[in-house]
């Protein structure tokens, strides 16, 4: 194939050719004239399996012919005959012993770092030493790194530096994946040393910017008949750039620098390096604009001499596109119209980008379309319902079964996927209501049964539901455990209880959590970690639960539909397998593309240099080399949003780059190349906003109901006066329409919860210290809240913050009650305390309830209410909060059967907050014949038909929110909207 050649041999393809096809094409040509068995005889090593793939693709289209044996850089044991190594130590062994090297270490100094960082640690340590294998770089030259001057962080650093040592130690006689990719390709090096194989060798497309690759190239560029194909080389850097990236400080983040680092390891010059095949790029005129727009830093100068040669930037840029668009959002769309255009021209396209962001709000917008693209990454395994449903099954070790975690589970499509799927997910229904009516927090086997009973007695038949809560309540709670166990017995726990679950009461195996290509995954990833287990050692629940999720988001499964193969999305590294007609170049700005390097937690980039490990500036290199290739594609956009969701974003320097260098060059015509550019890009941004255009309807009015007499409420209670003063809306909807507010689901510790509970203390207290004086004292108070929290209170925060507050406000409340006692004697607390008045000519009927009701000597009745917040004041309870003024109202009527008529000398809010006090209500100006008569007079006009019932009539703050809020529209209109009386049926 190839001349007899002293010098090594290095071959470039231009960025904007397709690289696969002109690799195929030039070997052809130099074949040409030789026997079709020549082509079988070729080795070619591609770097990327999507490469190999179309690569085969292909050379499948014709014409007939043999095949070159296509391999990856990373499957080389069959390369040379007899020249293999055992399999690798597997990456979740190393990464299990890291863990558990990493966890002594920090139980045995817990200043070192948190505990909480035990997983970061260890990922971070495993990716330095996969660092140091590739580049053979030695554990004893980080060790030798002259630290005089660095801070104290350093000596922390080398106590965690230690663990990488020792692994490194084992990594000889158990070499890992990296270490053994290196240790097979010293082995292969020495072979061919000994004996040169002289059949073709090529290795195509890598950039070798890894210690070992780079040493591989090296290598078959030496070889009889080896060469190396380099992807994106820039013919149009005048060689003079060449030796300026030699000052490596200075050109590690500059495209070509890694070519520039092999051709000096081969000791090959620039002219050495030809092209593989005539194959001409897109468009040259654009090659040379963005060579030069890139050139290093120190060099940028020749922008004022070379670029005014530029030809034809009108050309150059013909097919460039400039989508500025003002949030990530319109981004996504703008590509994702662009994309189905595409489609309809029969274009093959795809959309490039690092940010996965971008590309999930892409493909979710092509989703309108039916249009489903070909993403090489897939979807994070973590995030597919298998995934999803492995974590929430984790969770149950580590945390107390809640009632949000036992819902979230029950309503998981894998869960109970066996057999009877429907009548599962209508009793998790009927469940789910019950626990919302009743509050169930921490759902137990015993809570979960009393709620069921409620649920079976109103059912025709509840033997199926019976058995099905039997299973629920076996199998969710009680799952938790809080002593360490080997990572084993949580392996087994965990699949043995997330088998059960999508078995559902049936059992057995035949459930959907293992089916589909995400189920297969998952599976894989869990039997990987079972037969790893044993390396794992002794782990807490939490940190088992984080082991398996960071394994389930390591891993990546294609979606299980077929895509479309003509609209792809490409990660960076596949601009070098460029084969569309359309490249879409996504998230432009600084910070996405080039990424920002991550945080190094081991060594700071001068230590880095030192060692001979990778620089950030490099990684950004290998982006920029990426972004060359890409841009000289047949059609390009190059796209980016103004602002993300909290700043206005920087834009990509590379984009800088080449919107100065455009504008410098106004006698040539780049300003208005530059703007035709935006232009096109402004077009399609123009488009989404007509897509997203919306025909604007008038706000609602303010609603005043007018519902039928009958339909208007016939009853109410007391404390719902207050409602109907305030808001008669809400007693529409209500009582009108039938509508209830739903409780939420995981019962929070609000202000109606408390003052139920605090209900609860206050009348146990006042009880027993009415049965027996001795016991008003404040160790009796706090030992009835103590108890009364324990059961009803079931958040331990909560619990202790109420606890605290009670004592805060006994001594002031027994002093009070003591007063209290002193001439009355409670006779009535809430349960019996229960009144009903009916006004006979309206056909209405009103119901009380008093906290508590007291009785003199004299016959006098005395009503107190507890409040947990601030009591209403005398001016309010005349407007609005009528409630104890109604209640002695009733007690004088007789409407308490349990009291009789009697009169009321006193009732009063007791407010136990945080400053406890007591308001008597108004009732001299309020006496109880004038409040009986303006309730009359109120309910009568709600039960007119000509009466509305306004929503927020008379609320007391604007800001206060109703049950009803979003039913009536509010928000639409506010509180100085005029009431719509309408007339509804």
């Amino acid at each position: 194939m190839f001349k007899p050649s002293d010098a090594p041999r290095l071959f470039g393809l231009a960025p904007g050719v397709d690289f696969p096809k002109a690799l195929i094409t030039g070997l052809h040509s130099r074949l040409e004239g030789q026997p079709p068995e020549a082509m079988a005889r070729v080795d070619l090593i591609v770097n990327t399996r999507r490469m190999a793939r179309r690569m085969r693709d292909l050379f499948d289209a014709g014409p007939a012919g043999f095949l070159p044996r296509i391999r990856l850089l990373t499957q080389l044991d069959t390369l040379v005959p007899n020249v293999t190594l055992p399999p690798a130590t597997p990456a979740l062994r190393r990464r299990l012993a890291l863990i558990q090297l990493v966890s002594k270490l920090l139980d045995t100094d817990s200043s070192l770092a948190p505990r909480a960082s035990l997983y970061a640690l260890s990922d971070s340590l495993a990716s330095l030493i996969d660092e140091m294998q590739g580049e053979g770089v030695s554990a004893d030259a980080i060790a030798d790194l002259d630290v005089s001057d660095q801070s104290g962080h350093w000596q922390r650093a080398r106590t965690f530096l230690e663990i990488a040592q020792r692994y490194l130690a084992h990594t000889i006689t158990e070499p890992d994946t990296e270490a053994r990719q290196r240790q097979l390709i010293s082995r292969i090096i020495t072979h061919w040393d000994e004996s040169p194989p002289q059949h073709p060798i090529i290795l195509a497309g890598s950039t070798g910017s890894r210690g070992t690759t780079s040493m591989l190239m090296q290598a078959v560029a030496r070889l009889p008949q080896g060469a190396i194909i380099l992807p994106g080389f820039d013919f149009d850097m005048p060689t003079a750039v060449w030796a300026d990236l030699d000052r490596e400080l200075l050109s590690e983040d500059h495209p070509q620098y890694r070519f520039r680092h092999l051709m000096k390891a081969l000791d090959l010059s620039r002219a050495q390096v030809t092209p593989w095949t005539e194959t001409a790029p897109h468009s040259a005129p654009r090659n040379a604009l963005v060579s030069l727009s890139l050139r290093p830093a120190p060099v940028t100068h020749a922008w004022l001499t070379e670029g005014p040669a530029l030809e034809n930037l009108a050309g150059a840029t013909a097919d460039l596109t400039l989508l500025e668009a003002p949030t990530p959002r319109i981004e996504a769309l703008s590509i994702a119209l662009r994309l189905r255009q595409a489609v309809e021209d029969g274009q093959t396209a795809a959309l490039i980008t690092p940010d996965r962001m971008l590309s999930r709000q892409v493909t979710a917008a092509l989703d309108r379309w039916d249009i489903l693209p070909d993403d090489s990454a897939g979807t994070p395994l973590h995030l597919s319902p298998p995934g999803r449903f492995l974590r929430h099954v984790a969770r149950l070790f580590g945390t107390k079964l809640g009632a949000e975690a036992l819902l979230t589970l029950l309503k998981h499509p894998l869960t109970h996927s066996g057999s009877d799927r429907n009548a599962h997910l209508l009793n998790t229904q009927r469940l789910e209501l019950q626990i919302r009516k009743d509050g169930l927090p921490y759902p137990s086997a015993e809570g979960v049964q009393r709620v069921a009973a409620k649920i079976a007695a109103k059912l025709k038949e509840p033997q199926a539901f019976n058995a099905w809560a039997d299973w629920v309540a076996g199998i969710f709670p009680d799952n938790q455990i809080h002593g360490p166990l080997l990572l084993t017995d949580w392996t087994a726990r965990h699949l043995g209880l997330a088998n059960a679950i999508a078995a559902g009461q049936a059992g057995g195996e035949n459930h959907e959590l293992w089916a589909k290509k995400t189920g297969e995954k998952a599976a894989a990833v869990m039997a990987e970690l079972a037969a790893h287990a044993e390396h794992g050692g002794e782990m807490s629940a939490s940190d088992y639960a984080d082991l398996a999720g960071a394994l389930l988001s390591g891993a990546e499964v294609r979606d299980r539909d077929a895509p479309r193969p003509d609209i792809m999305v490409w990660g960076t590294l596949e601009a070098r397998v460029q084969g569309a007609d359309l490249v879409i170049l996504g998230g432009l700005n600084d910070g996405v593309w080039p990424e920002a390097p991550p945080p190094d937690p081991w060594l700071n980039r001068q230590m880095r240099l030192q060692a001979g490990l990778l620089l950030p500036e490099r990684r950004i290199g290998l982006s920029s080399h990426d972004y060359q290739q890409a841009i000289a594609a047949r059609e390009v956009w190059l796209t980016r949003a103004i602002r993300s969701d909290e700043a206005e974003t920087v834009p990509s320097r590379w984009l800088n780059r080449l919107g100065n260098l455009l504008g410098g060059l106004s006698q040539t015509g780049g300003p208005e190349a530059w703007q035709q550019m935006r232009a096109r890009g402004d077009v399609w941004v123009d488009q989404v906003r007509a897509l997203e255009q919306v025909t604007r309807t008038d706000p609602a009015p303010r609603p005043s109901p007018r519902p039928p007499v009958a339909a208007r409420p016939r009853e109410l209670s007391v404390t719902e006066i207050k409602r109907l003063i305030r808001d008669p809306y809400a007693i529409y909807a209500r009582h009108s329409l039938k509508l209830r507010r739903i409780s939420p689901l995981v019962q929070s510790p609000d202000a109606p919860v408390r003052g139920i509970i605090l209900h609860e203390i206050m009348e146990r207290f006042v009880k027993s210290a009415t049965a027996d004086p001795a016991l008003l004292t404040k160790q009796n108070m706090m030992k009835i809240a103590a108890e009364v929290l324990e059961v009803e209170a079931p958040w331990p925060a909560a619990r202790a913050m109420w606890l605290a507050r009670i004592g805060r406000v006994a001594d002031w409340f027994i002093e009070h009650e003591k007063r209290r006692q002193s001439f009355s004697t409670p006779v009535a607390f809430e349960n019996a305390a229960r009144g009903k008045h009916v006004f006979p000519d309206l056909g209405f009927t009103l119901n009380g309830i008093a906290d508590r009701i007291d009785k003199s000597e004299y016959g006098d009745v005395l009503i107190y209410d507890y409040k947990t917040g601030a009591p209403p004041s005398p001016k309010e309870q005349r407007s609005f909060d009528k409630q104890l003024l109604i209640e002695a109202a009733m007690v004088e009527a007789g409407s308490f059967a349990e009291i009789g008529p009697a009169p009321v000398a006193l009732a009063a809010f007791i407010g136990l907050g945080a400053k406890p006090v007591e308001i008597p209500a108004p009732l001299e100006d309020e006496p109880p014949a004038e409040v009986l008569a303006g309730l009359h007079d109120l309910i009568a006009s709600y039960l007119s038909p000509t009466q509305g019932f306004t929503a927020r009539r008379m609320v007391k703050t604007e800001d206060a929110a109703g049950d009803y809020d979003q039913l009536s529209r509010f928000g639409e209109w506010d509180g100085t909207s005029p009431a719509n009386a309408e007339d509804v049926e």
